[in-house]
């Protein structure tokens, strides 16, 4: 049987057997309401009374209500119909003779007719009285059907979910998926970008390839890992890549998929993974998203999540109760490792924990190589400068990088896939689609004037990311956009840069005032963005003038910790102190940009022009037109005032 008409199988509802099952409801039902077979035709009770007194009547057969009689000589219908009355039919017989010599008729049990047995007797008419056909039968399938309908319509509930009928009642049995051989052939060399996690792992590889070296010395390999790291990061695939290496079965679960609405069925799922595992051994476990079972006890509202809390009860009493020979690892993953239950981080279950990051410019290169390799790529493709300009991309990123510009190619019937293709897919993913959005003269100069506001103060800042482009096209929900390459990875944040990031933000506002004599809304995002960062870096990192102190807001949800409501760890004036605080810094520094502004309006309008015409200006053609980016902050602004240059703080 091919596959096609398997799945065809499996997914369409069992109509046949049901209409076979109506077909025998109907047929059984006929069955036990028939009034008796008969061999005649319908004749009036009244004449088969005459008949009988005649003694015409040889023998009479009675079954219920129902009498059916053989005549001594035939008789014509017409002697026995009187003009208001006519012979009825069997159903199913077709009309009779003239003259009949076999008939039925019904005994008006309603009336009743005493006589009727000594009226026989005295006229020597051969009597068979037989008991009414019982409907058990009937009854019994009545009483069926309703059980027999339930099980059809689970029957097709479970083909249409891909399962068999054999694991109707299977629901407390895990649904991990194993993988061996060939499933489980990725090895390290397949995960890029995550060298330290790797040289982590390796002793968990040692451990299942060679388990004797370890128990022989008497050395007790950790029983849990758990990976930890943001979305994307390869946290599954590093998980197979051990499973790979050391060449053991691998069963892989999501922790949602534990919990059901049955009371039990979580921990029921637990035991029976576990005990799958041990029948395999060696072999790994990896649950995936771990936080959804694995929240500390006692979060939330109510008692709504006991289910869960059994789950994770029956993982910790496995995870404890482990042979301590038993060569199963569990691998788990998670990106809230806060809100994890303390009991399984302690040693014994999840005693050792595997930070995988975001990758580095080096580890970005290579996941590009290892997605691209499948791709034809024109010569012109950098991956390097891919690299380069997605700092903070996560290896799905980049993996959807690559297919996103193999599409864009496609789109466009090249051959090959160029590094315009995989520009213009990086712009898609960082900005979203160009929207084809037509905009009125008056609004487009605003728009350019305040890109150009935000990409001339990017240039003139010391310190601040290149700008890589500017446009006026509107892309996602933006009207325009200035991107800008932070080119190296940093991990440290400088009291320069974040002054010259909030500059920049503040820019589009300035250059919106400073040209046009007016302001709009296009500001919004750029003001919430400002006010955050200087509020994290008065309130988180002491940037500030309220000193060294950290004044963070405990912003735990229930359905993300363990806590009910925000609580501030800070009185009622000191976040007056803080909004005065923020407020000022904000004040001070958009005063500095728009005096930045207003000094290279010459080239602020030079930039709009460029916009204008061309929509799109690239960071050689803002060479050109700003020229060279100075390596401190101008004063042309305060001298010009006849003011001493001063450095703008916070």
């Amino acid at each position: 049987m091919n596959s096609d008409r398997k799945n065809s199988q499996n997914t369409g509802f069992p109509g046949g057997w049901l209409l076979l099952l109506i077909a025998l409801f109907v047929a059984f039902n006929v069955w036990a309401l028939w009034p008796g077979r008969t061999t005649g035709i319908h004749i009036p009770y009244s004449a088969f009374i005459n008949e009988v007194r005649a003694g015409n009547v040889v023998r009479v057969r009675i079954v219920g209500p129902d009498i059916n009689g053989t005549f001594a000589e035939p008789v014509l219908i017409s002697d026995l119909i009187t003009d208001n009355t006519r012979a009825i039919p069997v159903p199913g017989e077709q009309a009779g003779p003239q003259e009949i010599q076999e008939f039925t008729t019904t005994f008006p049990e309603a009336v009743g007719d005493a006589e009727l047995m000594s009226l026989l007797v005295n006229q020597n008419v051969q009597i068979d009285v037989s008991p009414p056909p019982s409907p058990w039968l009937g009854t019994l399938f009545i009483a069926l059907l309703p059980v027999i309908l339930i099980g059809v319509f689970l029957l097709w509930a479970r083909r249409q979910s891909g399962e068999t009928p054999g694991n109707l009642l299977d629901f407390a049995q895990s649904k991990a998926r194993r993988h061996t051989g060939v499933h489980t052939r990725i090895t390290f060399d397949d995960v890029a970008g995550a060298d330290e996690a790797k040289m982590d792992l390796q002793e968990v590889v040692g451990f299942l390839r060679e388990p004797s070296k370890y128990h022989q010395i008497g050395a007790h390999i950790p029983r849990g890992v758990l990976l930890v790291g943001p979305p994307g990061t390869g946290k599954t695939l590093m998980a197979r890549a051990v499973a790979g290496e050391a060449n053991v079965p691998f069963f892989n679960i999501n922790a949602t998929e534990f919990v059901e609405m049955f009371v039990g069925v979580g921990a029921s799922r637990v035991r029976d993974l576990f005990d799958q595992a041990k029948k395999v051994a060696p072999a790994i476990l990896f649950i995936d998203e771990l936080d959804a079972v694995g929240r500390r006890r006692g979060a939330g509202v109510g008692n709504v999540n006991d289910e869960r809390e059994q789950t994770l009860n029956q993982l910790l009493v496995e995870m404890d109760g482990f042979d301590e020979r038993a060569e199963v690892i569990v691998i788990a993953a998670t990106n809230r490792p806060d809100v994890l239950d303390p009991a399984l981080l302690r040693p014994g279950r999840f005693d050792r924990q595997v930070t995988v990051d975001l990758p580095d410019r080096r580890g970005r290169q290579q996941i590009l190589k290892i997605h691209t390799q499948h791709l034809s790529l024109a010569p012109d493709v950098d991956l390097e400068a891919l690299a380069r300009n997605t700092t903070g991309f996560s290896g799905a990123d980049l993996a959807n990088l690559a297919n996103e510009g193999a599409l864009i190619a496609a789109r466009k019937n090249h051959q090959r896939v160029t590094q315009q293709d995989m520009d213009e897919a990086l712009d898609k993913i960082l900005l979203g689609g160009e929207r084809p959005l037509i905009l009125t003269p008056e609004d487009r100069e605003i728009v350019a004037y305040h890109e150009a506001g935000h990409a001339l103060v990017a240039w003139l800042m010391p310190g601040a990311d290149p700008v890589r482009k500017v446009t006026i096209i509107p892309h996602g929900r933006a009207l325009g956009v200035t991107q800008q390459a932070q080119g190296d990875d940093k991990y440290n944040y400088s009291r320069t840069y974040l002054l010259a990031r909030l500059s920049i933000m503040l820019g589009g506002r300035a250059a919106e005032e400073v040209a046009l004599n007016d302001v709009t809304t296009g500001a919004e995002q750029d003001l919430v963005q400002a006010s955050r960062l200087v509020r994290r870096m008065i309130t988180q990192w002491g940037m500030g003038d309220l000193g060294l102190a950290a004044f963070e807001a405990n912003d735990e949800q229930p359905f993300l910790g363990y806590e009910l409501a925000q609580n501030r760890a800070f009185s009622e004036e000191t976040a007056a102190r803080i909004d005065r605080n923020v407020q000022s810094v904000l004040d001070e520094r958009y005063l500095a940009v728009r005096d930045l502004v207003e000094s290279a309006r010459d080239r602020l309008d030079a930039l709009v022009n460029a916009l204008l015409e061309n929509e799109t200006v690239t960071q050689e053609q803002l060479q050109d037109i700003l020229g060279p980016r100075p390596e401190r902050m101008p004063g042309e602004a305060a001298r010009a005032r006849g003011e001493p240059e001063k450095e703008m703080s916070i």
